[in-house]
């Protein structure tokens, strides 16, 4: 007797990253969400990994992007082309996800248009039923909430594109709020500050790796240094300047400003019983921006409301999709979720 669907996948499908479950196995991919091509032949070069060490070191003729912007498709052709590389790269074979259900994340408060674009996409490539699911649900099962419950949880999914807040009560979202800076943006202001600072221009890996070493979210940590290289803007020769700590702090602050009004927005929208629940619960950071020195701290000094991270905050996204595929067992009953939160789309 054959099963109804050969595979099944839970996929994050990030503007940073790309998580992919698979029942039985776990995490099976984390890579970042990047192509490079030949603008030639249109030859596909690399994905993943592969792809971002080509940034900043490539030849005119190679194109490298991020074919997701905001957590949204920006490009189909190539997520299609990545996801069939990356599931090439796992299954050791180029079909993609045929005869397949695939759980795929999408952020909040996007469209039903967008969400069935995004299913459409998956589909299109051979899967038997995609189905998209809103990322701070799936982010809070990963994390080990219970939803079923009527009692308000707040999820902060700090991604790359986006960040995303948002108060979940049986299973769905009651209020949430998100906004168009996160990560990447982070990495942008740090180009523009140094730049602006010392008249020296660095890429997006060089300030991504600036971010992790000595970014920082308080003042009252220890002053760490970082030296950097880069090219001088005024004579175009290569030189290097050494950074600190509170300079990126004055850089990272602009972006936690607008993350604490996103939060006060996000609760000022949702009953005043479930407020009180997040009082009570505190409010749970995921995403690879929870990972920042001192997040948690400067958000529970801002809002009052204790914060706790996620024991794998750049995976429970994926893990949460996991445990739609029944891989995971709830710690006391399945979580139940309502069906406006999801939407289906099957051949």
């Amino acid at each position: 007797m054959f099963k109804q669907f050969d595979k099944l996948f839970g996929i994050d499908l990030g503007t940073s990253n790309t998580v992919i479950f698979e029942k039985g196995k776990g995490i099976v991919l984390n890579e970042p969400s990047v192509v490079a091509f030949n603008q030639h032949t249109g030859e596909l070069l690399a994905a993943g990994a592969e792809a971002q060490a080509m940034i900043g070191r490539a030849p005119a003729h190679v194109d490298i992007t991020y074919p997701l912007i905001n957590g949204v498709i920006a490009n189909f052709d190539k997520t299609s082309i990545m996801l069939n590389h990356f599931i090439k790269k796992i299954q050791g074979r180029p079909s993609f996800l045929r005869s397949s259900q695939i759980y795929i994340t999408v952020p909040c408060g996007i469209t039903n248009v967008q969400k069935r674009a995004i299913e459409e996409t998956i589909v299109h490539k051979g899967a038997k039923k995609a189905i998209a699911v809103e990322e701070p649900i799936a982010a809070a099962l990963g994390a080990g909430l219970m939803l079923d419950e009527p009692v308000g949880h707040l999820i902060l999914d700090i991604g790359g594109g986006t960040c995303q807040v948002a108060v979940l009560s049986l299973g769905g979202i009651v209020a949430s709020h998100t906004i168009n800076r996160a990560g990447l943006s982070i990495d942008r202001d740090i180009i523009e500050y140094v730049k602006r600072q010392y008249n020296m221009e660095i890429g997006a890996p060089t300030a991504e790796h600036i971010k992790k070493q000595i970014g920082t979210c308080s003042t009252s940590t220890e002053e760490r240094s970082l030296d950097i290289r880069g090219r001088d803007l005024v004579d175009g020769l290569p030189r290097s300047i050494r950074l600190v700590s509170s300079e990126i702090y004055t850089v990272v602050n602009e972006f936690l400003v607008t993350l604490i009004e996103a939060i006060r927005a996000t609760l000022e929208l949702c009953p005043p019983e479930l407020a009180g629940d997040v009082m009570e619960q505190g409010i749970l950071l995921c995403g690879g921006g929870a990972l920042l020195d001192g997040i948690d701290e400067r958000i529970r000094v801002e809002t009052g409301v204790a914060v706790h991270i996620a024991d794998k905050p750049l995976e429970c996204t994926a893990l949460g999709t996991g445990m739609m595929l029944g891989v995971y067992k709830a710690k006391s009953r399945p979580t139940r979720l309502e069906d406006s939160t999801i939407e289906e789309k099957a051949v």
